[in-house]
């Protein structure tokens, strides 16, 4: 303890905390059946409906079969449906083909799901495309389609299948002992903070998804529904698979610790630890070995 209060243990049952201050003196009496030895409720997801957005490749893949494993009913939600089945049918999970950047596509899609399988517990959405652009091109061209597509995949489509989740959601019960009713993971990217030379659109895109990660959870938090987001570093997906092993090795030796790129089964754990901690909401969590992204 510090100088400025002392802890006084009983053997009543009590803790007598004593605090200096300012020339003042503090008294409490604590219970400690009442106030420490309180256990924690920890959502269980087996048997539970988890959807994934993106789920047919990638780190949603990754969720998808983590989810599996531990329980969970998962539904992938894919544009490309054909090549998340192929995948699905390995793991046990179902498929529903959605535009995430079309709203029609989303309602259609989730009240589709919530007819025949019931509403969410758990929400990861991954779905997403990394688009590289100056803003003023060779030659005075500008990218303002590549910024507007960009907007309305990674953003406008993650606030759509939030929303409608959501919506689902809330009108459950609460998970048996627990007042929790859902968890919501959004996918942001270290650009978001570290956008490098071309990434305007991408790190716009990112930084709007980790924006609303706070006003969405105070909003649906009264309603027990929590809303987080990581914010992945450089990753091993398909967009990389396909880079030569030297520039892969230049790539992993960037980063600090541990000096490779990340696994998408380390954010599937992320993804799963959120939904185990009842106490994780309304933040940005950086998964990046502590890299920070160079100009270029």
């Amino acid at each position: 303890m510090s100088r400025a209060g002392q802890f006084l243990w009983t053997e009543s049952g009590f803790v007598h905390i004593v605090m200096k201050y300012n020339n003042m003196v503090y008294r409490w009496h604590v219970n400690i059946e009442d106030h420490v030895r309180r256990e924690m409720a920890v959502m269980n997801i087996a048997g539970e409906q988890v959807w994934i957005t993106g789920g047919g490749s990638g780190l949603g893949l990754a969720c998808a079969r983590r989810f599996t494993a531990d329980g969970g009913t998962v539904t992938i939600f894919d544009l490309d449906d054909a090549a998340a089945r192929g995948e699905a049918a390995k793991i046990g999970a179902s498929v529903v083909k959605v535009d995430v950047a079309d709203e029609p596509s989303v309602a259609a899609a989730v009240d589709a799901t919530v007819g025949k399988t019931g509403a969410p517990r758990v929400l990861v959405n991954c779905a997403g495309i990394g688009l590289a652009a100056r803003i003023v091109g060779r030659e005075g061209k500008l990218s303002t389609d590549v910024f507007t597509r960009t907007i309305h995949i990674n953003l406008i489509g993650t606030y759509l299948m939030m929303s409608h989740a959501a919506r689902a959601m809330l009108a459950c019960e609460a998970v048996d002992g627990t007042d929790e009713r859902g968890v919501i993971i959004n996918t942001a990217s270290v650009a978001w903070q570290d956008g490098q030379l071309g990434q305007a659109a991408y790190a716009a895109s990112k930084g709007g998804v980790a924006s609303m990660c706070l006003p969405a959870a105070r909003e649906f938090g009264q309603f027990g529904v929590r809303v987080m987001t990581i914010a992945p570093g450089l990753f091993e997906t398909p967009m990389t698979e396909g880079l030569p092993d030297d520039v892969r090795a230049a790539i992993g030796g960037d980063i600090p610790f541990p000096s490779r790129l990340g696994l998408a089964e380390e954010y599937a754990l992320l993804a799963a630890q959120i939904v185990e901690n009842p106490y994780l909401n309304g933040t940005v969590i950086r998964l990046d070995g502590a890299l920070r992204l160079p100009r270029k």
